[in-house]
């Protein structure tokens, strides 16, 4: 497998075939761009896959401090876990990856000991979704492995008080987002709705919450993919810059 460049050359990445995995797209994009780490911090990322966005935030934390930022990836898949660490490797660049089950959080690390979890969930329930032929790409898209509330539930438990989670949803469930976010009492703190053109709907939101965070969310101004003259937007191409 050819290794694809990403955020403009910044890093070569092997990604998994399209029968196998999902490939980087404009949410992986745009969730990596999202969350802004301070130096020294400890992230982690839950369904890491073949390291993509675990790796744009090791990439950054290079260029913006020399404490850089201690980044773990974790998927339950221990053929991308390896495509991963590969990854790493030939972008000389420090990063951990383990293959771990999200249900079974307690074995990933003791508890609130992260800074950061940077998450890009299934956006589909497997009761509620056609699945796809693909292990893979069901465990991805479809939830197969995992729901929305396992991941927030893990969130709670590995996050320290005060703790960010960055992560990205179809739009249309936003309002169940932040029903479990307040459940997991992990507040909503940000959210940025993106948008395919002016004049659509959102389709998919962008949230920074808060373990044990108070109420109050900031909401950015939207981002358009394209603008009216059908041209990516200047805000789309700042997000494919590493910093």
């Amino acid at each position: 497998m050819e290794p694809h460049s990403l955020v403009n050359g910044a890093l070569r990445l092997v990604q998994p075939d399209e029968k196998s995995g999902l490939r980087v797209n404009v949410d992986t994009i745009l969730l990596a761009h999202f969350a802004r780490p301070k130096a020294g911090e400890r992230i982690l990322e839950i369904g890491c896959a073949h390291g993509s966005i675990s790796l744009i935030l090791a990439k950054r934390g290079t260029l913006l401090s020399p404490r850089g930022f201690d980044v773990t990836g974790v998927d339950i898949r221990p053929d991308l876990v390896e495509l991963a660490r590969a990854n790493a490797e030939s972008n000389g660049l420090k990063a951990e990856f383990v293959a771990a089950d999200v249900r079974e959080y307690k074995k990933i690390a003791p508890a609130q000991s992260f800074d950061r979890i940077v998450v890009n969930p299934p956006y589909d329930e497997a009761q509620s979704s056609r699945r796809s032929p693909s292990d893979g790409r069901a465990a991805a898209l479809h939830g197969s492995c995992c729901t929305l509330e396992d991941i927030i539930r893990a969130a709670h438990y590995l996050l320290k008080n005060r703790g960010r989670l960055d992560l990205v949803m179809r739009a249309d469930r936003t309002g169940e987002l932040f029903a479990l976010l307040d459940k997991y009492k992990t507040p909503p703190k940000i959210m940025l709705c993106v948008h395919p053109k002016p004049g659509e709907r959102a389709s998919v939101t962008l949230v920074e919450a808060m373990r044990s965070g108070s109420r109050g969310l900031a909401v950015e101004p939207p981002l358009f993919i394209r603008g009216e003259d059908g041209e990516e937007t200047a805000r789309l191409k700042a997000a494919y810059e590493i910093l």
